[in-house]
């Protein structure tokens, strides 16, 4: 049973969006700030729509946090969605003195049709408001909890683009994490290659001018993960498993790979496989290489954890493609909703919450404890132990 439960409410022009954690122990110090910078760094990015120039988000803290640390009780969180406002005619709890004009015309790549058909409504509408990636705020307020608890582990988790469209970065330097963080956190498309930025950008803009839309590919790296978290004993258990899952279920994510991913799939065994050795200073074992991202058998090995994610292209598009009225059955151009160019950067903000959410629960999981001197202490136990072996 997982450690740490997480749930999401809220409609994109809904009044707000609301997610409640519980699981996290008392005492971890956390405060607005601590989750609003990646609430800022999700809606920034070149080819975000006009949305982002509406919505400022900023988390509210309504539960399970008092004098700026945590309870140990639920901690439920509130983001307003300030456009609600100039949705109150379609989007108000309270019943409407006008029947809004319905949505029947069904977007391809959207949840619209799907949604309709499985829940019998007629107006898309409410299915798309909740289909919505706008939900991704809430998950990315729950990641800031969890991103916060990890780093008291000394855990940190960072994300950067490796391609949008058919552009692919380029580091012929090999540089360090550290590195890659910092320039992925200063570029408008969390992009650690300058030159593979600038590429990037002229495809996005190409694409706008066309009325279409570009996906892409981003890489979230997690360091300072000790060995032992996950397990081989159930398949639900195996952390490579959980953390794929939680990647997937990011709305436009259509692939997910551990370390070499599918290209091991495509060499032998003995250029895919990490040899060990064993630091006799540091008292630890390593590996030369991490084509394995970090996890074996299902449990993380002491390597830095790498996920490669691929985002489809934005499926609402200027340049609509055929559709059918849900009501008249008649074909007619899908409805435009207004919408982003590009989002590969957003989504890998969101890449770095679920993935912290995956860890923190694993975490959890393997020292327990109620508070986070119980917890830190059973790291630091563990870690010993490690030397020791």
């Amino acid at each position: 049973m997982a450690r740490l439960r997480w749930i999401t409410a809220g409609e994109s022009h809904g009044p707000r969006l609301t997610a409640v954690v519980e699981g996290v122990p008392s005492g971890l110090p956390l405060l607005a700030s601590d989750v609003d910078g990646d609430l800022v760094r999700r809606q920034r990015g070149y080819g975000r729509g006009g949305r982002m120039k509406i919505e400022t988000d900023r988390v509210e803290f309504v539960g399970g946090v008092r004098g700026g640390e945590t309870l140990g009780s639920p901690i439920a969180m509130a983001i307003a969605n300030r456009d609600h406002d100039n949705w109150l005619d379609r989007m108000s709890p309270a019943p409407m003195l006008a029947v809004p004009e319905p949505l029947t015309r069904p977007r391809p790549g959207h949840a619209d049709l799907a949604g309709g058909l499985k829940h019998d409504r007629h107006d898309l509408r409410d299915i798309l408001e909740r289909a919505s990636a706008r939900e991704t705020a809430s998950r990315t307020a729950v990641g800031g909890v969890c991103r916060k608890l990890l780093g008291a582990a000394g855990i940190d988790v960072f994300a950067h683009v490796v391609a949008i469209g058919g552009v692919e970065a380029s580091l012929a330097v090999e540089l360090t994490s550290d590195a890659i963080r910092e320039r992925s956190r200063a570029s408008d498309l969390a992009c650690a290659d300058p030159d593979g930025e600038a590429r990037m950008k002229d495809a996005i803009r190409e694409a706008a001018h066309a009325g279409d839309t570009l996906g892409g590919v981003f890489e979230v790296v997690a360091t300072g993960v000790m060995p032992g978290l996950g397990s081989h004993v159930q398949w639900d258990r195996k952390l490579d498993g959980r953390l794929a899952q939680a990647l997937m279920s990011i709305q436009a994510m259509k692939g997910v790979e551990i370390g070499a991913g599918f290209g091991a799939a495509r060499t032998r065994g003995s250029n895919v496989h990490d040899p060990i050795e064993y630091d006799r200073e540091a008292k630890r074992f390593t590996r030369p290489t991490n084509r394995a991202g970090g996890l074996e058998g299902g449990i993380t090995n002491g390597a830095p954890v790498v996920c490669r994610v691929a985002m489809k292209p934005i499926a609402t598009l200027k340049r609509a493609l055929a559709s059918v009225d849900v009501v008249t059955k008649e074909s007619y151009l899908a409805a435009f909703e207004r919408s982003d160019v590009c989002a590969v950067a957003a989504a890998s903000v969101v890449g770095e919450a679920m993935v912290c959410i995956v860890l923190a629960d694993a975490l959890l999981e393997k020292f327990g404890g109620d508070s986070m001197r119980e917890l830190t202490r059973n790291v630091d136990g563990y870690r010993e132990q490690l030397a020791g072996y």
